[in-house]
């Protein structure tokens, strides 16, 4: 499959911020060609992006796709009420094959906010493959072991059943977070990732309570350092939302050349706090940015993420030019590409996996064009997505979907499981 993108305003992002005119050859789910007056010649379809943004798809870095089902039916509570009382009495209801189906609704969400790939953390990891497979998106499938779900032994069978080779899903090792896991737990995942040299990703020192009842029950030891001492940073990795994240637990990340994921939406909204990703920047510690579940947040909306991501840390450091609207494009764009593991689909060049969006430019906020990178962060909204093309594949293009299903039928059918779940949850109470 051929695509040619005409008349586009690029924004390669491999070294700065600096935008050219041109079009972009597409074949066979790479980017082929860059340049200007591109022949049309053999191309399958060609689309004029009239002028329009085109850069790398947006990568969220953190999140959990088939939450769908609790969206906006459990809020206003705080995180461990939330989780405990809500999230998982809620989750025990769900059968694997829900999850297939809740997943399909996030991944249209998703499409339209401009984002190309997910890092997804849920149980049953299989169901959101076959989703993500059927449809044409592009997921990185996380473990999430505790002391109730899933095993350090399903994870690494896991990892060896979904990391076939596919280009649209792969898996990693993870555990939920440190007060969720016994130690026993945590030095058998410990091994399992010597054993097959991967990362180890989990939340992390994402409340302030969180962080001091670790040293409470770990002599001293935050959850970043404690992970350390017990080996789950030796292949890198990394850990999302670090709201309580000292100089020493970022010293720690870059000496292990973990990622950090930041997820200001659902740490607002859950009252966590704002992690200090100014500080991180300035040690040189990858940032990426996720939305979390559709269960906390409680959209999936990136350019949301993305505003966020600099405003708070404006108003952390009371200093408007901390954290740029820049710095939030790049955690938002190559960040999550790094974190996620992701490393032939980081820029807008030739050779790069084919994983793009385009931003319409002739929509009243995004004019006049006097800096569209900045612009795209503080005045930008998901209204203004174009296009987002995964793997050489158009998914989502003026309002329309093409992933292999209408939208419709899988937006029913979230409606279905969740109706059944939300059922049986109140017959309970």
């Amino acid at each position: 499959m051929k695509t040619l993108l005409k008349n586009a305003r690029i924004l390669s992002l491999e070294k700065d911020f600096s935008i050219v005119e041109g079009d972009v050859l597409v074949e066979y789910g790479a980017i082929k060609k860059i340049g200007k007056g591109i022949s049309a010649k053999g191309v399958d379809k060609s689309l004029d992006c009239r002028g329009g943004l085109l850069l790398p798809g947006f990568k969220n870095a953190h999140t959990h796709s088939a939450m769908t089902f609790v969206r906006s039916y459990s809020d206003d509570l705080p995180l461990r009420e939330w989780l405990f009382k809500r999230i998982f009495p809620l989750e025990d209801l769900l059968k694997p094959e829900d999850q297939y189906f809740l997943s399909r609704l996030a991944i249209l969400e998703y499409l339209t906010s401009g984002i190309t790939a997910c890092f997804d953390m849920y149980y049953n990891p299989l169901e959101m493959a076959r989703a993500a497979r059927e449809m044409g998106f592009k997921a990185v499938l996380l473990g999430t072991v505790t002391e109730a779900r899933e095993s350090v032994s399903e994870m690494v069978e896991n990892y060896r059943k979904i990391n076939d080779g596919n280009p649209l899903v792969s898996y990693q090792l993870g555990f939920h977070a440190e007060y969720t896991c016994s130690e026993e737990i945590l030095v058998e995942l410990s091994k399992a990732s010597r054993k097959l040299q991967c990362p180890i990703y989990s939340h992390t020192s994402e409340t302030f309570g969180e962080y001091e009842g670790c040293k409470a029950r770990h002599h001293g030891l935050s959850p970043v350092a404690y992970a350390e001492s017990l080996g789950l940073l030796d292949y890198g990795g990394g850990g999302f939302h670090g709201v309580a994240f000292s100089k020493e637990d970022i010293a720690i990340y870059r000496k292990h050349g973990c990622s950090l994921v930041t997820c200001p939406g659902s740490n607002s909204k859950l009252a966590s706090g704002i992690a200090p990703l100014t500080d991180v920047l300035a040690a040189g510690v990858n940032l990426a940015i996720g939305t979390d579940g559709p269960g906390s947040n409680n959209g999936l909306d990136f350019f949301y993420e993305m505003r966020l991501a600099s405003v708070l840390q404006k108003l952390r450091t009371m200093d408007p030019s901390a954290f740029k609207g820049t710095d939030a494009l790049y955690a938002a764009t190559v960040g999550g590409s790094l974190a996620m593991g992701l490393l032939d689909a980081r820029y807008v060049k030739e050779g790069e996996r084919a994983d793009l969006v385009l931003i319409d430019l002739d929509k009243p906020a995004m004019r006049p064009l006097n800096d569209i990178p900045n612009n795209l962060v503080y005045s930008g909204s998901k209204l203004d997505v174009r296009m987002t093309m995964v793997e050489g594949k158009i998914l989502y293009l003026d309002g329309e979907f093409d992933v292999g299903t209408p939208a419709a039928e899988i937006i029913l059918k979230a409606e279905e499981v969740t109706s059944r779940i939300k059922s049986a949850f109140e017959g309970k109470r």
